[in-house]
């Protein structure tokens, strides 16, 4: 009989541990399931953020309309002084490709371009048809001017813009430049009407653009600064071409 009620309570102190046993268990898993949801919740919550972030940055950067002005055949100690200083007053930014035979006795108007912001670049040393001359000839006309350019600025040139246009790979591989080219052209040292050059410019711009000028005229640099002013009340945002080339 004692032996019965012993097992009895034996009986009944292994039904309640395992009841708290069974209870535990259920507890610990439920707050294994809650934990475990609350870091799928956050992981989700900071991927869409992430997400979003990319989305309204790509979409930022679609969404502007970027105009790089370069200017060929300076420094002129007139007139790309003048265009300097319109430039400046207005905060924009613009590349130069200079000839190196105009470089002698304008070297401050190097510095300035230098100190403003603006890319300065190689054009040639004097206005020729690059590959019209040997190989060797042309690239000792590039590296020479690319060295009066260094000399001034500090900088050797990176981007050089080819006269007329005209380029080849040999040259590319002898002297490792990036060759800049355009895509708009007024014609502006024909013309010599900065309101013809303007409203050609404005017909024909586009987002992610690259207009040839030239600031050795008058007429070019207030057409230049026109531009500016026009096409940046339209939401055009002007840069240098590395800035461009790279978006």
């Amino acid at each position: 009989m004692e032996r019965n009620k012993g097992y009895q309570k034996l009986k009944e102190k292994t039904r309640l541990r395992g009841n708290s046993f069974f209870f535990l268990s259920t507890i610990l898993l439920v707050d294994a399931f809650l934990i475990g949801l609350c870091i799928s919740v956050a992981l989700q919550e900071r991927n869409m953020s992430v997400q979003a972030a990319v989305q309204k940055a790509e979409s930022g950067v679609r969404g502007e309309k970027y105009l790089a002005l370069t200017f060929d055949d300076g420094p002129d100690k007139d007139y790309t002084k003048r265009l300097l200083e319109g430039l400046r007053e207005r905060g924009v930014k613009a590349s130069f490709f200079l000839v190196g035979e105009n470089i002698d006795g304008n070297e401050e108007l190097l510095s300035q371009m230098t100190k403003d912001g603006h890319l300065v670049g190689t054009h040639c040393l004097n206005h020729v048809d690059l590959t019209k001359k040997s190989i060797e000839e042309s690239c000792r006309d590039i590296w020479a001017t690319n060295e009066k350019i260094q000399a001034v600025t500090g900088r050797y040139p990176e981007y050089i813009r080819p006269p007329y246009g005209i380029w080849s790979e040999e040259l590319e591989e002898c002297v490792g430049m990036t060759p800049v080219f355009w895509d708009i052209d007024p014609l502006d040292w024909q013309v010599r009407d900065a309101g013809q050059i303007v409203e050609h410019i404005r017909k024909n711009v586009k987002k992610h653009q690259i207009i040839l000028l030239h600031d050795t005229y008058g007429t070019s640099v207030d057409a230049a600064l026109a531009v500016v002013d026009v096409l940046g009340r339209e939401g055009y945002v002007f840069v240098t071409v590395d800035e461009l080339l790279i978006d």
